[in-house]
């Protein structure tokens, strides 16, 4: 392993932790809040192990796969570790692995808290914990490389297709720090447009700049204890649309900027994702009508609740936990299947979903056709063998990391569905399940056993399981398996 170049880009990741923290220190001076110094000594912590780290200089900037991954892995860890120093120094989460499970939540776009009255967070707080929601969406590691190459021989590549969630990532241009500048600006250019409208719909400006972090990133942490049902119905209709967008693939938008329109829309993950959130909006509507006065009303909390659960942010508008059966096993169906793969969010992803169909109908295909050879197309190409292993080994493993965080989980004497909904809620990075961890409760019901359970499940989901287990696999550190891309 390149581990001089490892710890090199570790440093940088955390001097740009320090650097993002400068927002949350202007909110705290414009309020005047006295967690001013929490910020600045995190500040401080950062910069001397960040400078510590990039002063072991690599003359070998070449990142191989196993590097990558374990940087990635290593990086969130980090991130983690250190984001969640204001909450602990300040007082205002005393427990330290409270602190971390709310930044873990924060940066892997989850959403779940173990906050009763987020309402009594300082500003520069509340700031923060929305703000590592817009962080993690795009990934903080493609942030540093849209301002700077990392490597060479297609590492920088490899870092983006560690980070970004789905199946595969690929270069939207030929220069991988250009492809991020151009992700990153699609994902500033939407997240102001929403802060603007909810603006124009009345509401408060830091609430709409916070509301809007959540969103972008499909994470779910709100500003207030009734989440997003205090704000007006057309906020609220603002936030479902986006929330749908962010879940989006963000190589469709650049499509799209670049005109190529019958290649954005011949989209088959695209398509699945708008019927399937179509089905479940009307399903839920007609189930639903007699709990609202209108049919209209009833239309516009199924849309914002599947809206939320299926892009995994995890806003709220209602208490869906006290609707019908049918509604909630379609909410935790579609809080499984997630977004699209290359957006900001969590679940199994679309793509998957339709890999396995398409694996499963060929599989039998093949036993009333032996003799038949079927290729597999995905958008019109032809899918490698490597994709359906990849698949099929994520799913695999996918099953075994859940059946074993529920039986960990379901010592801790909750009833199955607060259990079975919570680790959904975490390996899923949607945030509310339900029973005790529903749109009204928090994770603060289970003990530090389940929490640092849940603190991996979360880490897991959003790296999409395969960079964090490697770091862990003894392979990793033999010379003769390191490969460039």
């Amino acid at each position: 392993m390149n581990k001089r170049m490892i710890a090199y880009i570790l440093g940088l990741l955390l001097l740009c932790e320090a650097g993002l923290l400068l927002l949350p220190v202007a909110v705290a001076l414009i309020c005047s809040e006295s967690v001013l110094t929490s910020f600045l000594i995190t500040i401080g912590i950062l910069c001397v192990a960040g400078l510590i780290l990039i002063h072991l200089k690599p003359k070998d900037k070449t990142i191989f796969a196993k590097d990558g991954l374990a940087i990635v892995a290593l990086g969130w860890i980090f991130l983690s570790l250190f984001g969640a120093l204001p909450f602990y120094l300040s007082r205002e989460i005393p427990s330290y692995l409270n602190a971390l499970f709310e930044t873990v939540s924060g940066f892997t776009t989850t959403g779940a808290s173990i906050l009763s009255d987020v309402e009594a967070l300082s500003k520069s707080m509340l700031f923060w914990r929305s703000f590592t929601h817009w962080i993690g969406g795009m990934g903080v590691l493609v942030f540093v490389l849209a301002v700077l190459p990392l490597s060479g021989g297609g590492g920088d590549l490899h870092l983006m297709r560690a980070e970004s969630p789905g199946p595969s990532v690929g270069k939207l241009v030929p220069r991988s720090n250009k492809t991020a500048r151009i992700l990153y600006g699609i994902y500033l250019a939407m997240t102001v447009i929403e802060i603007v409208l909810l603006l124009i719909g009345g509401m408060p400006v830091f609430d709409s700049i916070t509301i809007s972090f959540g969103t972008a990133g499909t994470g779910g942490f709100g500003v207030l204890n009734t989440s997003i049902a205090s704000y007006n119905t057309f906020c609220q209709a603002v936030i479902t649309v986006f929330m749908a967008l962010f879940g989006i693939n963000f190589n469709i938008y650049f499509l799209i900027l670049c005109k190529n329109f019958k290649g954005a829309f011949k989209s088959e993950e695209l398509w699945a994702y708008i019927g399937i959130m179509s089905a479940a909006i009307i399903a839920i509507t007609v189930n639903i009508r007699g709990h609202f006065d209108t049919l209209l009303e009833a239309f516009h909390h199924a849309a914002f609740q599947v809206s939320s659960v299926m892009t995994t942010t995890g806003y709220s508008t209602t208490d869906f936990d006290k609707w019908p059966d049918f509604c909630k096993t379609i909410l935790i169906m579609v809080m499984c299947i997630g977004a699209c793969a290359g957006s900001t969010g969590g679940g199994f992803k679309v793509s998957r979903l339709l890999l396995l169909l398409k694996y499963a109908k060929k599989t039998i295909h093949s036993y009333t056709h032996p003799r038949s050879v079927k290729v597999i197309t995905f958008d019109g190409q032809r899918v490698p063998n490597e994709t359906f292993q990849g698949t099929v080994a994520f799913f695999i493993i996918y099953v075994l990391i859940f059946a074993v965080s529920l039986l960990i989980v379901s010592a801790d004497k909750n009833d199955l569905v607060t259990d079975f909904t919570s680790v959904v809620a975490t390996f899923n990075n949607i945030g509310p399940g339900l029973g005790k961890v529903g749109p009204t409760g928090n994770f603060n019901c289970y003990n530090a056993l389940s929490k640092i359970v849940f603190i991996l499940d979360m880490l897991l989901g959003r790296l999409e399981i395969f960079p964090l287990i490697c770091i862990f696999t003894p392979s990793i550190h033999k010379k003769h398996f390191r490969k460039k891309l």
